[in-house]
């Protein structure tokens, strides 16, 4: 029996391909687009990992996968990543531009500065993935776990 392996880059260009996507410039999105994508890529990561505990009930999944995907806790990976000094200054540069977007929609569960340091997380997440760079966006999530004790 063949075994069908596509590495990280190989799922990257057929997921192109197959969704017939055009090059676009990774600069000319605005900082909560970029937000916008991280947090899909960002949830989907961490379900991801939850899941990968084994089959268990969807609730409690989801009571996992929400104390991880909020704000605070996205914050709080952000800055312990910040305060180790595990991010390029591209990184940095862009995590800033999220930080600092002014975005219309308020926080619910969080303070106002939360939900900003987390929108600038989530728009380091989408730039690492609409530019390619999965394996460095696996790496910053997997180290930002690790950071705040989520990572087994």
């Amino acid at each position: 029996m063949e075994e069908n392996i596509i590495t990280l880059t190989g799922f990257s260009d057929l997921f192109k391909e197959s969704l017939h996507l055009k090059v676009v410039d990774i600069k000319s999105y605005s900082p909560l687009a970029l937000a916008y994508m991280g947090d899909a890529v960002y949830e989907v990561i961490i379900r991801t990992k939850v899941m990968n505990h084994g089959s268990t009930q969807v609730n409690n999944m989801h009571k996992k996968s929400a104390k991880l995907v909020n704000a605070g806790t996205q914050a709080d990976i952000i800055r312990r990543l910040l305060e180790e000094e595990d991010l390029t200054p591209e990184e940095i540069a862009v995590y800033k531009r999220g930080r600092n977007a002014k975005s219309v929609t308020t926080a619910k569960h969080a303070t106002m500065a939360d939900y900003r340091t987390a929108t600038g997380f989530e728009a380091l997440c989408g730039y690492l993935y609409l530019n390619g760079e999965l394996e460095r966006l696996i790496a910053v999530v997997s180290k930002g776990l690790e950071r705040i004790g989520e990572l087994e």
